[in-house]
Order: structure tokens, then sequence, then C-alpha cells
């Protein structure tokens, strides 16, 4: 369709009428006035949403709806899915923040495992002391500890790009844990330290009681500390995304040249999607060192830097939704595979060797048939058909 702004400003003035700015104004805006006219906006002429218009209350909605869903899940599974729902948690919400810095930045980094090692050991800190302080500040103390970290990683590797931040944040993630080895007398070396997970409150066993009538175990408590850790962090990132912030970042990774001659900071910007990063990182190895009960350097390698990068690579680069699907995938695929392969006549050995085996299949077919992830691929084969169902009704709109 022809712009109707540019046609106008292009025909010529008739004879005897000044050319001024009123005019030339009017004669612009009646061909666009045509135009609307013609062509309403698809909210007034498509389907009535019931959704509220401020992104906010939107948010706050799927807010509620997901934690009355995961309180009904919680309560309906075992002790062992309950264990399995509170390390899906620490991974989705590590998994979140990696979206950030890598879907919306555009920033590869395989050291969160490193900044959840911080979170973790300073959350084992503050436990370990003889009368320690509220829990939510003890986390809190998690977050501030893993976002001062990555802000100087952030700085010193705001002029990286592509494989070279990629290397550096490696060497973090090769490097920091071996402070807790050096330091063994702080951090208990290679045996790390032993986290004594708070005792539910009572108001949680009267909740659980009146909910359920269940009793209120320590592993229930967890994957629900679990669960509120997830629900907040989403639901601020998700906001973040939709905010000014969130655009000016996707505008960073998409077209850097065009971001810098705007005005914007490219340093500045990449190292504030860092640290929202590590702050996301930090809650997460706090969340880890509680369900786990412990803070050792062997759960922070590069395996676990690594399977965050695939978990949001499989679900979705930039997508929220796609860092909880992909983390769900690390969670439940290696027990599921495991179990099946002992049902089949494996023993315990080769059944666990199958696991790692199966999630290196399905990496790789989702890269051949979902090269954008399971979300990404769905979101856009919804925008094709969208876009094809518009091209036939203006196509039928233009013959009729």
């Amino acid at each position: 369709m022809s712009e109707p702004q540019n046609t106008s400003a292009s025909t010529p003035a008739p004879a005897g009428t000044a050319a001024g700015p009123s005019s030339g104004k009017a004669t612009e805006e009646a061909p666009a006035r045509a135009t609307a006219a013609a062509n309403p906006p698809p909210a007034a002429g498509g389907g009535r949403t019931f959704l509220p218009q401020s992104t906010l209350l939107r948010h706050l909605l799927v807010l509620l709806v997901c934690a009355v869903g995961a309180m009904i899940l919680l309560e309906i599974t075992d002790p062992f899915t309950n264990s399995q729902l509170a390390s899906l948690t620490y991974y989705a919400i590590a998994a979140g923040g990696l979206t950030v810095l890598t879907g919306l930045n555009g920033q590869i980094s395989l050291g969160h495992g490193a900044l959840m090692a911080v979170g973790a050991y300073t959350v084992a800190l503050f436990l370990s002391a003889d009368e320690p302080i509220a829990l939510p500040l003890i986390l809190l103390a998690g977050v501030v500890t893993a976002t001062i970290v990555g802000a100087l990683v952030g700085v010193a590797a705001a002029r990286l790009h592509g494989p070279y931040l990629a290397g550096a944040t490696l060497a973090l993630a090769v490097g920091l844990p071996g402070i807790a080895i050096y330091f063994h007398d702080i951090f208990g070396g290679e045996q790390g330290m032993r986290v004594r997970a708070p005792r539910p409150p009572e108001v949680f066993d009267s909740f659980i009681g009146f909910v359920s009538g269940n009793s209120a175990t320590g592993t229930k408590w967890l994957a629900y500390l679990g669960t509120i850790c997830l629900l907040i962090t989403y639901f601020l990132l998700a906001n973040l995304v939709r905010s000014r912030i969130g655009r000016t970042w996707r505008a960073v990774r998409d077209q850097e040249v065009a971001a810098e001659l705007a005005g914007i900071n490219l340093g500045a910007w990449r190292v504030l999607a860092f640290v929202v990063s590590a702050a996301a990182a930090g809650l997460a190895g706090g969340v880890l060192a509680l369900v786990v009960r412990l803070a050792a350097p062997s759960g922070f390698t590069i395996v676990l830097s690594l399977s965050l990068l695939t978990a949001i690579v499989l679900g979705g680069l930039g997508s929220l939704l796609g860092a909880l699907l992909g983390s769900a995938l690390l969670v439940f695929l290696p027990p599921f595979v495991t179990d099946l392969g002992a049902d089949f006549g494996l023993n315990n050995t080769e059944a666990a060797q199958l696991a790692p085996f199966v999630y290196g299949v399905v990496l790789v077919v989702a890269m051949i048939f979902a090269p954008a992830g399971f979300v990404g691929t769905v979101r856009m084969r919804w925008l094709t058909y969208r876009a094809k169902q518009r091209t036939a009704a203006s196509r039928a709109a233009s013959g009729g």
C-alpha cells in the first residue's frame, strides 16, 4: 500500500494557491485521515480482549494465576516431585537472568555458574552465624554480593563481543570457584559449606494446614520458598523487558551502530544488562544453597553455566517462558530417561549414561527443527499464520 503522506507531498500546488506551511499540513493530513477511516486499528475491528491495558496490571494478573497454579501443583504432587520443582526454581531464576543478558542484549556469558556460587556462599556464610538474620535479608545479601561481582565483570567486559566475552566469562567460571579452595578455612575447601536451612515459620504451617490439610514438610517449604523467589523474579524481569530499558537493550543487540548514533551509551547499557543478570544469578545461587543444603565448588562448574545456556537456547532466546521450559527440561528429562532405561533392562550405570546422550539428541533435533527454540518457533509460526490471514483478508477486500 502506498504512503499517502509522500504522495501528497509530491503533488504540486494549484496555480494561485499559496503553498505555505498550513496548506501543506492540510494537504498531508487529508489523505492520512482518509486512510485511517478506511483502515481502522486492529483493536477496533478485531476480537475484544478482557485483559487490562496496563502492562503492570496484566503482569500482576499473570502473577496471580501462576501463584495459584503453582500452589495447586505443589499440593497435589509427592515429596520427590516437590524437590524436583524446588530444583526447577533456581535453574529457572538463573536462566531468566541469562535470557536478559543473552537473549535481549546479545551478550554470551559462560560464567553464570560462578555468579550463582557467589550467591550460594553468601547465603551459607550468613546462615552459619549463631543467630542468623531474617531469611529474606540473607537472600537479599546474596543478590547484592552477586550484583557487585557482576558489575565488576560487566565493566571489565563492556567492550568485548561474541567469543571474546564468552572467553572472559569462561575464565570467571573456571577461576572463581577456586577461591573457595584457596580460602578453605572460610569456605570449607573441596567439601564446601553445609547450609542450615531455616525451619518453616508457623504461619506457613497454618497456611498449608488450612489449604490442603497436609503437613508442612521441609521439602515443601523449600519448594514454596523457591517458587516465591521465581515468581517475583519473573514479574520484575517481565516488566523490565517491556519497559524502555528492554527496548534499548534490543536496540543495542540488533543495531549497534544505529543505537550509538541515536546517543545510546553501548557500554553502560551492556553493564546494566550484566548487573541485572548477575542479580538473578545471585538469588538463584542462594535458593540452590537452601535446596541442596550445600555450597561446594563441585556444584558450580562450567557444566552448570553451559546447562543454563542450553536451557535458554532450547526454550527460545529472549523469552522468559522459554527459559522456564528449558529449565524444566534440564530438571525432568534426566530422571525420566534414567527410569526409562531401567525399565528396558539397563543397569544403573548404563541408565545414568543414557540421560546426557538423550539430552544431546534433543538439543540437536531442536537446533534442526526449531532453531529459534520452542517458544520462538511457535511464535514465528503463529505470526506467519496471522500474516497470511491478513494478506488473504486484504486481497478479498480489494477484490470485492
